[in-house]
């Protein structure tokens, strides 16, 4: 379904609701299949949850804000109790620490599908009797979107843990990558979403004019190809490349290219849910740490775009900026634009402000209802396990006086 979940309809929303359901199992089912399901049948890893927390959790944020009405992910503003007798207990993410998270006592899976259904059976009902204005769809939209962004985690868990998937990820089209840039002047654009809108998140709020500077950005990702010869050219081996943070870095990783790369008979070959495959050229490079990609940047004498440069680009209406492949690193640290305030979703933006880094972009493990130019992203510099790559922008001209 690719209307947007920003505007979707009531009878959109019920769809979209049961797809996104049917797909959070079928992943799981994945995870079963494979013997690691639980908690204890998966190494403890700080950048994932276990899938069983993952299958319970997005269920209870649904039942939170829709069943039990909370006016808030703050404790004490929901109506009643779960439908599981230790629900809160278990998958209220802001009082459920992620390392206690692999050593609950959690029901076993069926009851935790069971339960699934329970709270989606519920809510579709409930919003079959909803009316079709901004407020009262408000938190429809926003456990959509929560579910959707977690089948995209439960997909990168897939990946982590080299887990079969039934999405279609193994594989990236490059066919229309090609090595060129594009120029743009200097401009002013209203960065964000308007207030009118039917639906935002708090980091999106609001539209303000921001002025950038003319600059000229890459059309497309960097490539394996491209991130090959860098890589060639001692790019893991000297220092210089390196900002401090990326040393440290990469001596506590210990890798001499990207996660999931081996040399093979002189050829590179890459590991994409559990089976090896050729190191395709063309496709962007992916799961590469922010500090890879800064890395790559200095070597080439290039830059990270900043957050406002891709944004305008994306919006530009400029055909020939590709966007949507992967995820993309920016030079903007995740901040608040100018008069943020949180939504009832408390801790979506405001515990990562400074400490993450401004994503843009979406991977092929999006949903495509929430795909947007305006979309903000945001990880911490360490993270390679996303499927997350980058491009680069010229230098910019110093000046001199006279």
């Amino acid at each position: 379904m690719n209307v947007s979940f920003r505007t979707a309809s009531p009878t959109a929303l019920i769809a979209a609701l049961q797809q996104a359901r049917d797909y959070t199992l079928a992943l799981y089912d994945q995870f079963i299949e494979a013997d690691r399901g639980l908690p204890h049948q998966a190494p403890f890893l700080s950048t994932i949850n276990p899938p069983l927390w993952e299958l319970g959790h997005v269920a209870w944020f649904a039942e939170w804000y829709i069943l039990r009405e909370a006016s808030s992910s703050a404790p004490d503003t929901a109506i009643g109790h779960s439908l599981l007798t230790r629900g809160d207990d278990w998958f209220d993410s802001n009082t459920v620490p992620h390392r206690m998270r692999w050593h609950l006592d959690l029901p076993p899976p069926g009851a935790l599908k069971t339960y699934c259904h329970e709270v989606l059976d519920r809510v579709l009902d409930r919003l079959s009797g909803v009316p079709d204005t901004r407020r009262d769809l408000y938190p429809y939209r926003l456990i959509l979107a929560h579910e959707d962004m977690h089948g995209e985690a439960l997909a990168v868990t897939q990946q982590t843990l080299g887990i079969p998937t039934v999405s279609k990820l193994d594989v990236m089209d490059a066919s229309s990558w090609a090595p060129r840039t594009i120029p743009f002047g200097a401009a002013t654009f209203e960065m964000g979403l308007p207030r009118e809108s039917q639906f935002v998140f708090d980091n999106e709020k609001w539209a303000h004019p921001l002025h950038v500077r003319a600059f000229e950005i890459d059309a497309a990702l960097v490539s394996n190809a491209q991130f090959i010869d860098f890589i060639e050219d001692g790019g893991y081996s000297y220092p210089r490349f390196w900002s401090p943070e990326g040393q440290s870095w990469l001596v506590s990783q210990g890798l001499s290219a990207p996660r999931d790369w081996e040399r093979e008979d002189g050829q590179w070959v890459t590991w994409r849910f559990g089976r090896k495959i050729p190191l395709f050229p063309y496709e962007p490079v992916r799961h590469v740490s922010l500090h890879e990609a800064e890395a790559y940047c200095t070597w080439a004498g290039r830059r990270l775009p900043e957050e406002g440069e891709w944004e305008y680009a994306a919006t530009s209406g400029h055909a020939g900026f590709q966007w949507g492949g992967l995820w993309e690193w920016t030079a903007s640290p995740f901040q608040p634009y100018p008069g943020f305030a949180r939504d009832a979703y408390q801790e979506y933006s405001a515990p990562w402000f400074t400490t993450h880094r401004a994503v843009r972009g979406a991977s092929p493990a999006t949903s495509a209802r929430l795909r947007s130019p305006k979309f903000r992203n945001f990880f911490l510099p360490t993270r390679n396990d996303q499927f997350i790559g980058f491009r680069t922008c010229a230098l910019r001209q110093r000046t001199t006086s006279a």
